[in-house]
């Protein structure tokens, strides 16, 4: 939305969960005169589009052409709205190519443009004010917070590592799991809750103001992402760019922005999280060759002036 105004356009954020289907779209559109449309999912935004009266363009999200596919009438909605899209726009080369395989024709509006990043950590936030409301002690010599940021779903996974840290925690009290974020599924949300009530080390934490987020983040020891599938993880984008290790789930959309050993680390089972964890607590010399890597990889390929001009020019295509 920022790039948008800055060139200019207004620009309304509208929650495709508010809306059931396109005519409540059309008339939303109809009523407040608008010139063009930007969605992001070709699913759940992309459907609300169908017919619209006003050029549209699209952004996948990741679960679309990641998991929405593998359902027939979804496959089916989601190839007649990229068939009526101006622009559609993948994070990544092998997103652009599994939209690509699914539906051939689109190739050619199929625009490949990485995230850009900027972060903005808090100069007020209160770390130890954290985490007492995160019942995570703070009289312990030497903590380590590793923190799971991500919207309460299950194509995150959050749950993924619980038991293993777990136990981990009653081996090494250092050791302390946050998660963090919105709970978009709500009967996913209090299945998570009550695991991690039974959870000793794992917390589950308020979503809070992105500039405080930043801040926390730039305090804990590492940044983990354990998600089923991914697009592309903002989180791990930004905890690269604040100089926080990382450690993700070795899947395509992880492996496509962190290279193993080199700007993070990828685990591909919970018991390797372990290992790999504490070979970073163990070596800060590894960590801090990590964390420079990733910084420059950030600076270089997730630039957020050239996603600015990169959608600034899409724009004017609708």
């Amino acid at each position: 939305r920022n790039h948008l105004h800055a060139a200019g356009h207004i620009c309304v954020l509208k929650d495709a969960f508010m809306y059931e289907s396109p005519t409540e779209i059309a008339n939303l559109t109809s009523t407040d005169k608008f010139d063009a449309a930007l969605a992001i999912h070709l699913y759940k935004g992309g459907r609300l589009l169908q017919g619209s009266r006003i050029p549209f363009g699209i952004i996948f999200g990741g679960t679309d052409v990641n998991e929405d596919v593998k359902y027939e009438e979804k496959h089916r909605v989601m190839g007649a709205v990229l068939e009526e899209a101006r622009f559609a726009v993948a994070f990544t080369m092998k997103m652009k190519e599994l939209a690509a395989a699914e539906w051939p024709d689109a190739r050619k509006k199929i625009y490949v443009q990485t995230q850009g990043i900027k972060t903005t950590p808090s100069g007020t936030f209160d770390w130890y004010r954290f985490l007492q409301n995160a019942d995570i002690p703070t009289d312990a010599g030497s903590l380590h917070v590793f923190l799971l940021i991500c919207g309460l779903r299950r194509v995150k996974d959050p749950l993924y590592l619980v038991d293993v840290f777990s136990d981990w925690h009653r081996k090494d009290p250092s050791v302390h799991l946050g998660i963090i974020g919105p709970a978009v599924d709500p009967l996913f949300t209090s299945e998570v809750e009550e695991k991690v009530k039974r959870a000793p080390g794992v917390h589950l934490l308020q979503e809070m103001p992105q500039d405080d987020l930043h801040a926390a983040m730039k305090r804990c020891f590492a940044v983990v992402n354990s998600s089923i599938s991914e697009g592309m993880s903002a989180a791990v984008l930004e905890a690269m760019d604040l100089d926080v290790p990382v450690l993700a789930r070795n899947i395509p959309g992880n492996a496509a922005i962190i290279k193993h050993n080199e700007t993070g680390l990828l685990f591909s089972n919970p018991q390797e999280f372990v290992v790999l964890s504490k070979s970073l607590m163990n070596d800060p010399i590894m960590e801090r060759d990590i964390v420079t890597r990733a910084k420059d990889y950030v600076k270089k390929h997730h630039s957020w002036e050239s996603e600015r001009k990169a959608y600034q020019n899409l724009v004017l295509r609708l």
